[in-house]
């Protein structure tokens, strides 16, 4: 995250990474068992799976982070009184964060129980 935190693009850019991760997901999930299908027996703990689920736990640290960094920076005892803008950017933003790091997280639950190519 090289822009401040009180940039308004960090109120879209949470679920603009959640879409990648979407896509990328579901991309790749296709292609990796168009590729190297696992075998059938071997139900959830399949590479495919162990993929998915340990980039999902690196987009949503991700998330987590920019989610932390924001909040704090909204508590910033530097800030002035007429910089409620700031504040509500910053706030607004480290809750898309949260959402973001939700769903992407969620995305992954699947891949915890379910065989991939199925």
């Amino acid at each position: 995250m090289k822009f401040s935190p009180f940039h308004p693009i960090h109120l879209v850019l949470g679920l603009v990474i959640w879409a990648a991760w979407f896509v990328f997901l579901y991309g790749g999930l296709s292609v990796g068992c168009a590729i190297a299908p696992p075998a059938s027996e071997e139900q959830a703990g399949t590479w495919i799976n162990g993929a998915i689920v340990a980039i999902a736990l690196l987009v949503g640290g991700y998330l987590l982070w920019c989610a932390y960094r924001c909040m704090h920076a909204s508590s910033d005892p530097k800030l002035q009184k007429d910089d409620r803008l700031k504040v509500f950017i910053s706030k607004t933003a480290a809750a898309v964060y949260l959402v973001s790091a939700f769903a992407s997280l969620a995305l992954a639950v699947p891949g915890l129980v379910l065989p991939p190519c199925v």
